[in-house]
């Protein structure tokens, strides 16, 4: 089952005022951004961190499980908990790098 684009802006709605906010859809599932910087992935309408010691303490009763087959373990974030939702976001930020550039193809 694919996340909905429901569950997408749900999300984002609850990021609200931790920066620019955006996503983008990858096979079905999506990723949040917040200022550009990969933060919670998005499968099957359930929201997944990835294991961080700045967000161990934060997280450290919360559900955990794999975001698809072969995946890392994640911690599951209860998004209906706005401010859970928005300290998350906020630790991670200043340890979560850019994505790098993609190399634009040249024409030989």
């Amino acid at each position: 089952m694919a996340t909905t684009q429901t569950f997408i802006d749900y999300v984002g709605e609850q990021l609200a005022g931790t920066g620019e906010i955006s996503s983008k859809r990858m096979f079905g599932e999506a990723m949040i951004y917040v200022d550009g910087r990969p933060i919670f992935l998005l499968c099957d309408d359930t929201c997944f961190v990835k294991k961080s010691d700045c967000v161990a303490e934060l997280l450290a009763g919360a559900e955990t499980g794999t975001p698809y087959p072969g995946a890392k373990e994640h911690w599951i974030l209860d998004v209906d908990d706005g401010m859970l939702v928005q300290k998350t976001a906020a630790s991670l930020l200043p340890f979560t790098p850019l994505p790098k550039p993609k190399k634009r193809k040249t024409k030989k």
